[in-house]
């Protein structure tokens, strides 16, 4: 299942899957077993607390017990998906792949209940206990336990799974909220998937030749300006016919997600975010706080660009349009000697990691017909291995990608040896090693690019930027006013749509054309569409300042810095986020580490705009 690259060659490998591949049945029986014992144990337990089983410590052994089930499965499950997805993904089409991946999902489905009922448990163990459901209570549960078991090094789950309780309905209505999740809120998701992946417009009258919304929007990168408007006139017109089915689907997730969030007892519908994400509120406060006060910055550069590309005021249409020339390709070869010397200028480490992701096809990198589009890492911890779907196309923006999905199994590879559970980190850290990876290889490029190939790469990292602060920010004033208004009833497609406009008003300010804004971004972004996934993007805004700013103290001290940031990325899954940070050095709750972060891109924005008068045109 792979084939490996000879140096100077373009040849591109395929994964190779054969060692996993020999315990895959295995460990699927092993899984299923753990599944189907856990009902028992978890009928042991409530057992336990209701005899008031503390005084012999049997609540500790039972707590050992149930840990050590749910730290394997969780490496189990985690083995199991990433298989059944990677193989999926590079054969969509392969009935027999689809259908392994919903016999796991259907497998895990009793999950969320049965852990509902953990958590009850812990509960009921502290009460048992006379400790308090913070961290001292769950310290004084730890000092209780054996040294050398599971419960000291699983700690900060334990504090988590205390907290979730909290916020927590009774196991039979998180079953049942479960349960009417998947044929509710889900099933809102799956039309709004569906329906827009089906539409279509007619894009030549003569040949009667039709684009599919997908197409439409990848117009946005086109050179000419013609074909971007007219993309962008026909993808409007698509969401404008459908748009009060849209508006339902919304509006059904969104109820959704307010019923629930009432019964578990949230103060409001950003605490479930919060508390996902390991941050305070205070730095939610601090981080939103500093986007703000950047948008002028990206302000100017948005007008520069309206220079370049010889027009008055963009269009939303205009956002991606490329700018400079930027044309040099890559071999596959070529891309992976230069992501490895960069590396290595950051440390031997991270060299070698990336060394070993591609001498051992842990890399999928060749675009073929029934893979599917873009990029990712998935995690195969058993195994202490990686692997990396990309779709290598010789472009600047293929390399920086492979660099951002090597960064990600860093991350991942900076945690073997924990137990499973102290492996998972949420989303606002997700980006940390990703971001840095590529911010290291962007750098370099603009460092050592010609003249007339500055001003495209500047660019490239100026528009990503743009996209992850500024646009990031209008989604979460939409979702934020939304779920506000939703509280109150449901919300009309045009109060959708004016929603949007003003947030777009509000971030783009005068660097956009008010009258060619996009008033459907809120039909067209699927994650407003998932009960799981409310506030879904401002962990990457988190997750990009947050990049930066460790690469600005990179730079400050390129010898002592790598062992900082190993431990950083080895803290994810071990401290909150603001506790992460504070080990290292950095205080998050407060608006000034994120406004440093943005000052990083001022140099790039003045280049950018000291260039623009000089490569002007009409665009078109």
């Amino acid at each position: 299942m792979s084939t490996t690259p000879q140096n100077g060659s373009n040849s591109m490998p395929r994964w190779d899957f054969t060692a996993i591949e020999t315990q895959i049945d295995n460990q699927k029986k092993e899984a299923e077993g753990i599944i189907g014992e856990i009902p028992s144990l978890l009928e042991e337990g409530e057992s336990l607390v209701a005899s008031g089983a503390s005084a012999d410590d049997e609540d500790l052994i039972w707590l050992e017990g149930f840990l050590r089930h749910a730290d394997l499965l969780t490496g189990l499950l985690d083995q199991l998906f990433s298989h059944a997805y990677c193989t999926y993904s590079i054969e969509t089409g392969n009935s027999q792949r689809v259908k392994a991946l919903n016999m796991l999902e259907a497998m895990t489905v009793p999950l969320r209940s049965y852990f509902s009922r953990s958590r009850k448990i812990l509960q009921d163990i502290l009460k048992g206990r006379n400790l308090p459901a913070d961290d001292k209570g769950v310290k004084g549960l730890v000092s209780a336990a054996p040294s050398g078991g599971l419960i000291p090094d699983l700690e900060y789950f334990i504090q988590r799974e205390v907290n979730e309780a909290a916020y927590q309905m009774s196991p039979e209505l998180e079953e049942l909220a479960s349960d009417l999740q998947r044929s509710a809120g889900d099933a809102w998701g799956r039309l709004q998937g569906s329906l827009s992946s089906e539409m279509s417009a007619e894009w030549n009258s003569v040949t009667h030749e039709r684009k599919t919304l997908v197409e439409l929007r990848n117009l946005a990168y086109d050179p000419r300006r013609w074909v971007r408007k007219k993309a962008y006139a026909l993808e409007l017109m698509l969401w404008e016919q459908n748009k009060q089915t849209f508006a339902a689907a919304i509006n059904g997730v969104k109820g959704n997600s307010l019923t629930v969030y009432e019964r578990r007892g949230y103060e409001d519908f950003l605490q479930p975010s919060i508390l996902s994400n390991r941050i305070s509120r205070k730095t939610l406060d601090a981080l939103i706080g500093a986007m703000e006060k950047g948008l002028p910055r990206f302000r100017r550069y948005l007008k520069a660009k309206a220079a370049y590309l010889g027009i008055p005021k963009l269009g939303f249409y205009d956002i991606f349009a490329p700018i400079g020339d930027h044309s040099r390709r890559y071999s596959y070869d070529e891309a992976r000697d230069h992501i490895i010397d960069l590396f290595n200028g950051f440390s031997a480490d991270l060299g070698n990691f990336a060394r070993t992701a591609f001498d051992r096809n842990w890399i999928d990198a060749e675009p073929r017909a029934g893979k599917v589009g873009g990029a990712y890492m998935t995690d195969f911890p058993l195994s202490e291995e990686a692997r990396i779907m990309a779709n290598f196309d010789g472009s600047f923006s293929a390399l920086s990608t492979l660099a951002h999905e090597l960064g990600h199994g860093y991350h991942s590879h900076k945690l073997e040896g924990y137990r499973y559970l102290n492996r998972g980190y949420p989303m606002t850290l997700a980006e940390t090693a990703s971001t840095f990876c590529e911010t290291i290889v962007y750098n370099a490029a603009i460092d050592g690019a010609a003249k007339e190939e500055r001003p495209a790469l500047i660019e490239g990292l100026l528009m990503e930027n743009t996209q992850v602060i500024v646009d990031i920010l209008s989604r979460f004033y939409f979702e934020r006013e939304l779920f506000t208004r939703r509280k109150e009833g449901e919300v009309s497609s045009d109060e959708l749509c004016e929603i949007m406009i003003d947030a777009q008003k509000k971030t783009y300010g005068d660097s956009l054309d008010a009258e060619e804004l996009h008033p459907y971004m809120w039909a067209v972004k699927g994650h407003y569409y998932s009960v799981d996934l409310a506030f879904y993007n401002y962990p990457y805004a988190f997750g990009q300042l947050f990049a930066m700013g460790l690469y600005a103290q990179f730079r400050k001290d390129p010898e002592g810095f790598p062992a900082r940031y190993e431990q950083v990325l080895k803290n994810t899954g071990l401290m909150s986020a603001v506790d992460v940070c504070a080990a290292s050095g950095f205080d998050i709750e407060s608006e000034s580490f994120w406004t440093e972060g943005l000052e990083m891109l001022e140099p790039f924005v003045r280049q950018f705009e000291e260039d623009a008068p000089g490569l002007s045109g009409s665009g078109e």
